[in-house]
């Protein structure tokens, strides 16, 4: 029996596959061969803007996990956590391809950047944004629970708020190994000078491989728990 593919949905493309993927548009979003003025541009694109898609989906998990927390649903914003987490884990695998240009490269390809820098990255504003919002929500549903961190067993119990607070914790740890990561390969590829001098980038990348969204979940899992 001949299957008919003609698509059926609306769009550009010759297939449903290219029409729902809107693979036209996501393909030429990158520099052409004409405009790039460095081989490399497309490998450097193709990870950043693959980092913006992932991180735009942890974003979205962690909203959705906020408003989990807050009807006191911990086990699916746990479970969205998780999402939002392998994402981050992901994103930093991707790092590795960056290694493969030499300071040289990126020094001759830098001009095609302008003044961009990763600072102004969207997806990283959301999830910093959208962890800020879960802690507040966390915190909103300690109040409503009567106990505070101190009460929490993070380090592993089958409790659903113990459970979360751990799985938050495991966020975090993966936003800073992407820092740690981002670091090395700024210092590896961009050719920067290791941290020390004030207002350089890797200075301000190694400060931020110490930043924690949820210090005092951190501190929960080092002290004694009270039994609740």
């Amino acid at each position: 029996m001949k299957h008919d593919h003609s698509p059926v949905l609306p769009g550009h493309g010759a297939t449903d596959y290219a029409r729902y993927m809107r693979t036209d548009t996501l393909l030429d979003l990158q520099r052409s061969a004409d405009e790039a003025i460095h081989r490399d541009e497309l490998l450097f694109q193709v990870v950043h803007q693959s980092t913006e898609l992932w991180l735009k989906l942890a974003t979205a998990e962690l909203t959705e996990a906020s408003t989990e927390v807050s009807a006191g649903r911990l086990p699916v914003a746990e479970a969205l956590l998780a999402r939002a987490t392998l994402a981050v884990r992901l994103v930093t695998d991707q790092l590795e391809m960056l290694s493969h240009m030499s300071p040289v490269d990126f020094a001759a390809m830098q001009p095609a950047l302008g003044n961009g820098t990763g600072a102004e990255s969207p997806g990283w504003r959301g999830v910093q944004a959208a962890s800020r919002q879960l802690g507040r929500a966390f915190d909103g549903r300690l109040t409503t629970q009567g106990i505070t961190v101190a009460d929490l067993h993070p380090a592993g119990t089958a409790d659903p708020l113990d459970r979360l607070a751990e799985a938050m914790v495991e966020w975090d740890e993966r936003v800073s190994v992407w820092r740690v990561r981002h670091y090395q390969v700024a210092l590896r590829t961009g050719g920067y000078p290791p941290a020390g001098q004030p207002g350089t980038p890797a200075n301000m990348l190694a400060k931020l491989a110490e930043h924690r969204f949820f210090p005092e979940l951190w501190q929960a899992r080092i002290r004694p728990s009270a039994a609740r």
